[in-house]
């Protein structure tokens, strides 16, 4: 399993916007082949800062996402939504094993 996880400051007046681009995508994403999880999670303290929590399959799964018709909606939408860069970091999995995802 390959673990991704991005995190995002998003501007206070663009926050619906952003959730429901975020939303969207979501619910396609889960739906592709390569991957187990795709979890968009809201900070308690501050509700401008997000985190995705993506688990792949395998490394090249998060590429085949890259194509997909919308993750590349996504991308159009979120840029203009930001405070600051988003920063994805990749993980590796060391528990659950892999097999019991």
């Amino acid at each position: 399993m390959v673990i991704l996880i991005v995190n995002l400051h998003i501007k206070p007046e663009r926050l619906d916007a952003f959730r429901e681009a975020t939303l969207e995508n979501a619910r396609n994403s889960i739906q592709e082949p390569g991957i187990v999880r795709f979890d968009l999670l809201e900070q308690a303290e501050d509700p401008t800062r997000f985190a995705l929590y993506e688990v792949y399959r395998d490394a090249e799964a998060p590429a085949r996402h890259r194509e997909t018709a919308h993750y590349k909606a996504w991308l159009a939408k979120v840029p203009d939504m930001l405070v600051e860069p988003r920063t994805r970091i990749l993980y590796s999995n060391l528990f659950p094993q892999d097999e019991d995802w």
